[in-house]
């Protein structure tokens, strides 16, 4: 459960009413947004050089994917301690 806490903050922090827990799915979703625009900003900039772009690419695919699991895993823990379902 540290663990968790420790990977998630805003899961516990924002889980103490129905504003809290919307403000801080919110503050997931912006970052969310905000990584996959500037993996697409790192893509773009290094999409026109032939043989790097390629592991450029490759590696902003998996970051962009990491971000991903990141964001939907924290709403999903923030929820369940919001129902109380993961102890605090």
């Amino acid at each position: 459960m540290d663990t968790l806490k420790k990977l998630f903050p805003l899961s516990w922090k924002y889980s103490k009413g129905v504003s809290n827990l919307i403000i801080g799915i919110l503050i997931y979703l912006v970052v969310g947004i905000v990584a996959g625009v500037l993996i697409a900003f790192a893509g773009a900039i290094t999409g026109w050089i032939p043989v790097i772009s390629k592991l450029v690419a490759l590696v902003l695919r998996a970051a962009c994917a990491l971000i991903d699991i990141y964001v939907i895993a924290g709403i999903v823990i923030q929820i369940l301690v919001f129902a109380k379902i993961i102890k605090k």
